[in-house]
């Protein structure tokens, strides 16, 4: 991955720490990013801090707001990696990432389905004269 540098002379660029400051993330979120190669980490000069270019704050809130919305580290490098004109490409990862959050939402839909009868079950259950239908059901060996 290149080394992201000041986009020119007059843009200093941000030490670390500013930069987590600016993006509103902490210092080892971006040494964490670094590591896994989502930023590039800039050349330490002989004398001094390294600084990263301004325009770093964009990329880690693009990280940040991504990981928001449910994709994954890989699926954020890959979204990293294309280019703007790479459209087709992004909509077919968002696509896939829809298709896997629906799964979920269906998933968890069935699981608020069980969760309401039981429940109920559970109200009419009169002073423990019946066993208790959330742990029987929660108890109960699935593979019978």
């Amino acid at each position: 991955m290149k080394t992201h540098r000041p986009i020119n002379d007059n843009d200093p660029g941000l030490t670390i720490g500013k930069l987590a400051k600016a993006a509103g993330v902490n210092v080892e979120t971006i040494r964490y990013y670094q590591r896994i190669g989502l930023i590039a980490e800039p050349s330490k000069p002989a004398q001094g801090y390294r600084t990263y270019p301004t325009d770093m704050v964009k990329r880690i809130r693009f990280i940040k707001r991504a990981q928001e919305l449910g994709f994954s580290l890989d699926e954020i490098t890959d979204l990293l990696s294309l280019n703007d004109r790479d459209c087709d490409e992004a909509r077919h990862i968002a696509e896939h990432k829809q298709e896997i959050i629906q799964q979920r939402i269906d998933d968890l839909s069935a699981m608020q389905r069980e969760l309401t009868k039981l429940i109920k079950a559970c109200k009419k259950n009169i002073a423990g004269q019946e066993r208790c239908a959330i742990i029987a059901t929660l108890t109960k060996d699935r593979r019978q």
